[in-house]
């Protein structure tokens, strides 16, 4: 969605700046009297409905309060609910302008930014967002009751002071790029949000007291566990600016939720809903079809976009023993058959992975450059010897490659390790099995796991599949309690201090932090630290392609896939939409914000 992009693609302009927005390099797309974005239908009616599907795994949620650790909130809440002082475009990386911020101030040394908030913005409730608000979310934020994450990516943030009673200036420990628009994307929620008599409630107990935002819709009709419709607000007070023109345009967004995803397909196909992305390339394939279809009035089409490729993977949790050892983690990968997986499973739809910054400028490729040298070299002691030579690449099985070589080298590596074959298991010298579990909430990823088990299988380990409900699984991640599991990472055109919470020392002993792999390596830190430090892109590169070889050849994520199109259904009758998508959109996220309802005549 909208701010999950926003906070991604993160990551220092010339030493002053002073506008109504902030480009990490200096350059904005849109000059200061643009008049709206050039992705949008400025004149697009308003009206109708969008009836979509949950795009999150849970099957049910049981609070509003999105920012708190415990509970599941409802799809697209945040994004629909809270405005921000800065809002991305989907047509450039690494921009914001103003949206609760009429304008934004870099201090001349970098160690501070100015927000000045607009004098119309409103509530909900019809409060004015005044700075004491903006204040009250910061704190609230990182406090001890949300994601850790938040104070990782907040880590060189010192604080926030009130200057009047609209403008705030948060303080810096260091000059750091992308701080103005890390801070910029952060909600922003009224103090009254929970208050009771006067008195405003722990965070952790604002559970379902409805929020008091300033985004473009409310929350309305709700069917807990079955669907929640969030309503537009006609009063609100950014309809009429030039970064929200040609947005919100539905009156009611009601979002589904399915506990499978045939009854979700069916679903569809039925007419219960207008608009579902498709993440199975065999749903996509051979199951997207019905009468609707034939009639035209649901329409399947593939949007190719721009994104980075992102590194979902397979996890391995070096917190586990048996995956201390790169040697076993990178034999562990040999034994997946990408490309028999791709021809036989995929329908050739996929294109694999390799590191972390696939398709921006930070993806590392051939011998490492001078710059990318002088930065690995004091730290050669503690990373694998490999990071010195070529870039990572996954193994591959077409040929002149075959899985049966790649097998025998994943046996040598094994070997190697102190792990030999015995009565057909693999056996370390103390005797033990080599038996590794997969945790998963979706019971359908069996399909997908089960060749590379019958691979591994070969080798002498045992790869069991362990399907949990969803509410289980997640209390084990947030615990690191899992042997293996399969995660869908966002990738960025411009990285920063979000990757230590990924891979960072410190992260990987907080328990709900993004670091699954329990990477600690010191390299890895003053790598990222390199990263959010740099001034200039001529910095950022090497350091980013540095830290993409260095966690490439650790072996502790397995690359996975990516696509390079959404693939999306949608109601044509029903529902239109402007003539191209832009090229840095998350999917549906461009249908809520840009598409609108056709009129009832049609």
């Amino acid at each position: 969605m909208r701010r999950l992009f926003f906070l991604i693609c993160l990551s220092w302009v010339s030493p002053l700046w002073a506008a109504h927005g902030y480009a990490l390099w200096g350059d904005l797309k849109y000059s200061a009297n643009f008049a709206h974005f050039d992705y949008v239908n400025p004149v697009a009616p308003k009206g109708g409905e969008l009836r979509l599907v949950s795009n999150l795994r849970v099957s049910t949620f049981d609070k509003y309060n999105p920012f708190t650790i415990k509970g599941s909130a409802p799809a697209y809440l945040s994004d629909l609910m809270f405005d921000t002082l800065l809002t991305g475009s989907l047509d450039e990386t690494g921009s914001g302008y103003g949206l609760l911020a009429q304008d934004v101030v870099v201090a001349a040394d970098g160690m501070s930014v100015t927000f000045k908030l607009r004098p119309e913005a409103r509530f909900h409730n019809g409060d004015a967002v005044l700075a004491e608000d903006v204040k009250y979310s910061f704190d609230a934020l990182m406090g001890p009751f949300t994601s850790p994450a938040y104070k990782t990516m907040l880590f060189d943030v010192v604080g926030l002071d009130v200057l009047d009673a609209r403008t705030v200036r948060y303080r810096f420990k260091k000059p750091n790029r992308e701080l103005p628009l890390t801070v910029g994307s952060l909600p922003v929620f009224s103090r009254a949000w929970g208050a009771a008599g006067g008195r405003a409630k722990p965070f952790d107990q604002i559970v379902t007291d409805v929020p008091i935002g300033s985004g473009p819709y409310k929350i309305g009709p709700v069917r807990f566990g079955k669907d929640i419709t969030y309503v537009r607000d006609v009063n609100y007070w950014a309809r009429d600016l030039n970064v929200r023109r040609g947005t919100a345009n539905f009156n009611r967004i009601t979002v589904k939720i399915y506990k499978d995803g045939t009854a979700r397909l069916e679903a569809l196909k039925a007419g219960e809903f207008d608009l579902m992305r498709f993440f199975s390339a065999g749903d996509w394939a051979r199951r997207v079809n019905g009468k609707r279809f034939d009639s035209g009035e649901l329409v399947k089409r593939e949007y190719q976009h721009r994104l980075p490729t992102g590194f979902q993977s397979y996890v391995l949790n070096t917190r586990r023993e048996l995956f201390k050892d790169v040697r076993v983690r990178q034999a562990l990968g040999l034994a997946l058959d990408y490309e028999w997986m791709n021809r036989q499973m995929f329908y050739n739809a996929y294109q694999r992975v390799n590191g972390l910054f696939g398709n921006t400028d930070c993806q590392a490729t051939g011998l490492p450059s001078p710059q990318e040298l002088a930065l690995l070299t004091p730290w050669r002691s503690v990373v694998p010897a490999d990071v010195f030579g070529p870039m990572s690449q996954p193994p591959r099985t077409d040929p002149p490659s075959s899985l049966r070589a790649n097998l025998r080298q994943a046996q040598a590596l094994l070997n190697a390790a102190g792990w030999q074959v015995q009565d057909g298991k693999l056996r370390n010298a103390a005797g033990q099995a080599f038996e590794i579990e997969y945790l998963d909430s979706n019971e359908g990823s069996a399909r997908v796991v089960t060749p590379w088990a019958r691979n591994l299988e070969k080798l002498g380990i045992t790869l069991n599949f362990r399907p949990v409900d969803f509410a289980l699984y997640q209390q084990r991640l947030q615990k690191f309690e899992f042997d293996i599991t399969s995660l869908a990472y966002g990738g960025t055109h411009n990285p920063g201090q979000e990757y230590a919470d990924l891979f960072g020392s410190e992260a990987a002993d907080q328990e709900d932090s993004g670091n699954m792999s329990g990477m600690k390596n010191p390299a890895v830190d003053a790598l990222i630290s390199a990263m959010t430090r740099a001034t200039s892109k001529t910095e950022l590169v090497p350091a980013c392609r540095a830290l993409e070889r260095v966690i490439a050849h650790s072996h502790v994520l397995i690359p996975q896939w990516s696509a390079p199109t959404h693939r999306i259904v949608f109601n044509s009758w029903k529902l239109d939409q402007p003539a191209a998508m832009p090229p840095y959109s998350q999917g549906e996220g461009w249908a809520i914000d840009t598409w609108w309802a056709r009129p009832v005549s049609q």
